[in-house]
């Protein structure tokens, strides 16, 4: 469980994030969707520790987020664009995030259902940015966290590798994994969330159950859901 508590955030006049209250449920694909500056990646950033709030707290599983980062070994992150050491091979890369882990047991089941083998050895620099896009899938998953939080995690992907993207996220909510993504594309939140959480102008508007949202606004879909949501506000 992440609970988010009374978080705000302030960039110079900009109130970015504003007395923000979420509880994010294990077991389930929670989708973080909101326009462009609705203050979904400044969210993202404070439950990974790379920002602080002004306000607020985060807790896991009860326990607060410590500013000491250690709580982050618990968090699979998959970026919407990775940045990799170009000079490095995918194995390399992957080799040295275990060092740094100190051993920690590893899950590469994802190199072969990529079919990633025979592009591990080469430098980073020179893979597509689909191939990149898939070893950045496979740093997330890499250690069996807790929970995982993806960014866009299907941009740049074929449709083959996306499917297999949507199953391994499928599969770690049923081991009870607690799963963020954050996408504009709704289809595919529509087709693996369980849970919404809608931010406009840095504050929640919905948090809850899918189907719940479509049954308050009258909508088919997650997209007219959304966009119902975004009129109303406007009005």
């Amino acid at each position: 469980m992440i609970d988010v508590v009374g978080v705000s955030k302030r960039f110079g006049r900009l109130q970015v994030l504003d007395g923000l209250d979420l509880a994010i449920r294990p077991g389930r694909v929670t989708a973080v969707v909101g326009p462009n500056a609705a203050g979904k990646t400044t969210l993202i950033k404070i439950l990974l520790g790379l920002t602080r709030p002004d306000a607020g707290r985060v807790l896991l599983d009860g326990q607060p987020a410590t500013d000491d980062g250690a709580y982050r070994a618990r968090i699979g992150y998959m970026p919407q664009i990775a940045r990799f050491p170009e000079n490095l091979s995918a194995r390399d890369l992957l080799t040295l995030l275990a060092r740094l882990r100190g051993g920690s047991a590893t899950d590469e089941s994802l190199i072969g259902e990529f079919a990633l083998d025979a592009q591990l050895d080469k430098p980073l620099r020179t893979l597509s940015g689909g191939t990149r896009q898939k070893v950045n899938a496979v740093m997330a998953f890499l250690f069996a966290p807790d929970a995982l939080i993806l960014d866009e995690p299907t941009a740049g992907l074929d449709p083959i590798s996306s499917s297999i993207l949507k199953d391994r996220v499928l599969q770690e909510r049923t081991r009870g994994r607690t799963v963020i993504i954050a996408s504009h594309i709704m289809s595919e939140l529509e087709e693996l969330a369980d849970d919404v959480a809608f931010l406009l102008d840095g504050r929640i508007r919905f948090a809850g159950p899918l189907e719940e949202l479509k049954r308050r606004t009258h909508q088919p879909s997650l997209e007219r859901a959304i966009a119902h949501l975004m009129i109303r506000e406007a009005a």
